[in-house]
């Protein structure tokens, strides 16, 4: 059963994927047809066909490398590295082969398009793209996004006793109100306006953290440290970090059999608010409390409890059970992660305007003095990854949906950068020729778009490399987290 949810998942996920890629070929493929202008072929994917079928003298064609998709257009600048070399070569086209042959009178079988008609077929797949991503925005509109409203807090509820933000005087319970000089309301990316994403963003030696505890504001100046990464192995250089995480309420979702807890009579639902007679602020102190028994003394932890109305204590003494082998002293409690999770209505507007956002932000990041680079990036396999576990979630068909306008958005708007290859290039080489009053030489064009295809398809490879290293990884830590934890029967 769980192979066959697997395979329906991967189908759904390619499904969706060839979507977002076809509506935006479609884009081009249908301004190509109004303007008429020659098509050769349309693909979904780069690479070698392992699919083709001609119909009405286009070549439709699904390629091996399942990172984007093109229309062949013989009379807009060639891009033969990705797209193969042209049936029908245009008199203005680079078409190096026909030119070094001598065969000058095969390319005179295509008259040349105007620099407008280049426009508007060049600019109608970002904006299939951007109508795909309102389509979306609207059903998610109707049918609701699921969001964890715990995210709104800034309070921090577990800190490192050991890391930057304990150093600087950070506690659990403090309210974060700026982050590096930015005013901060949420925990989480992807907002803007997130305490993690103005911590990673930050530049210089120390952060500045303005904070308020007990109705008091100071601030704090931790040194971020990065954890080591091998880059060889596939680890993306990490993040600059201080050890902290957001409050949420330690309420209990599983109780194993014969486990301490269980011992102590805790059931589901039950939430501990205070360890030793200390205010907790997340289930992570909990779980600290477990592994700092591990390679220490098992001490007796006295819990406060709240069920319902009612609050009173137990002692707990961690035991190690019996199975995995390799287990540390545990309670045997399994947590409630989505604790406050709600609907949200936001409007078509209100989601594109979140979404362009993100993305604007993330490509600024990229041209300031801080941490995130180009490798920080994910490829076609991090969005497949990404699909992937949103079908697998509860409410992830919702999900699927809000991700979706994410994705179209992000995929309008980077193919209008004025990049050769991508569409925003063909549009300033339209522009050029509007300036110029006559086509790029197509020898230069030739060497402009296979330098910048083979930068695509590297940074493609590049990116692949970590992603593909990250869902690889991934498994070995779900294995390990997956298995079944037991207790020895008490007697």
């Amino acid at each position: 059963m769980a192979t066959l949810k697997f395979i329906f998942i991967i189908l759904e996920v390619l499904l969706l994927f060839n979507l977002l890629i076809g509506v935006h070929e479609l884009g081009h493929f249908l301004a190509a047809k109004w303007r008429g202008l020659k098509i050769d072929r349309f693909a979904i994917w780069f690479g070698k066909p392992i699919w083709k079928k001609k119909i009405g003298g286009v070549e439709y064609a699904l390629g091996w490398i399942p990172a984007g998709g093109y229309v062949a257009l013989p009379q807009m600048a060639s891009m033969e590295m990705i797209e193969g070399k042209n049936e029908t070569p245009d008199k203005h086209s680079s078409d190096v082969s026909a030119l070094r042959q001598g065969d000058l009178t095969s390319l005179d079988t295509l008259s040349n398009i105007s620099a407008l008609d280049k426009i508007i077929v060049a600019f109608a797949g970002p904006l299939f793209s951007f109508l795909l991503a309102v389509a979306f925005a609207v059903v998610v509109w109707g049918v609701g996004k699921p969001v964890n409203n715990a995210g709104d807090s800034t309070v921090i509820g577990w800190v490192d006793p050991t890391g930057p933000a304990a150093k600087a005087g950070l506690r659990p319970g403090d309210k974060i109100l700026e982050v590096d000089g930015h005013p901060v309301s949420h925990f989480a990316p992807p907002s803007q306006d997130s305490v993690k994403w103005r911590l990673i963003t930050s530049g210089g030696t120390n952060i500045a953290i303005k904070y308020e505890r007990n109705g008091q504001v100071a601030t704090a100046y931790p040194v971020p440290y990065h954890r080591e990464t091998k880059w060889w192995k596939g680890e993306r250089k990490a993040l600059r970090q201080i050890l902290i995480d957001a409050a949420l309420p330690a309420v209990i979702d599983e109780v194993v059999t014969n486990s301490p807890a269980a011992v102590a009579g805790l059931k589901p639902g039950d939430e501990i608010i205070a360890v030793n007679g200390e205010k907790i602020y997340s289930f992570v102190t909990v779980m600290q409390l477990e592994q700092a028994m591990t390679n220490g003394a098992i001490k007796p932890v006295a819990m406060t409890i709240r069920r319902g109305k009612e609050e009173f204590e137990r002692e707990l003494i961690a035991e190690k059970p019996v199975t995995p082998l390799k287990a540390g002293p545990l309670f045997g409690i399994g947590w409630q992660v989505d604790t406050n999770t709600a609907l949200l209505y936001p409007s078509p507007l209100q989601q594109i305007q979140e979404s362009a956002g993100q993305i604007f932000a993330t490509v600024g990041a990229l041209f300031h003095k801080n941490d995130i680079g180009l490798q920080q990036l994910g490829g076609a396999v991090m969005i497949v990854r990404v699909y992937s576990n949103l079908f697998d979630s509860e409410q992830g068909w919702r999900l699927v949906l809000w991700f979706s306008v994410v994705m179209n958005v992000n995929l309008a708007m980077l193919n209008m950068l004025p990049l050769p290859v991508l569409d925003g290039g063909h549009i300033l080489l339209a522009l050029i020729e509007v300036i110029r009053r006559r086509p790029v030489s197509a020898k230069i064009l030739n060497y402009i778009q296979s330098g910048f295809a083979m930068l695509l398809i590297s940074f493609m490879i590049f990116i692949a490399f970590f992603d593909i290293s990250d869902w690889v990884r991934s498994p070995r830590h779900s294995s390990q987290d997956d298995q079944p934890i037991t207790f020895a029967p008490k007697k």
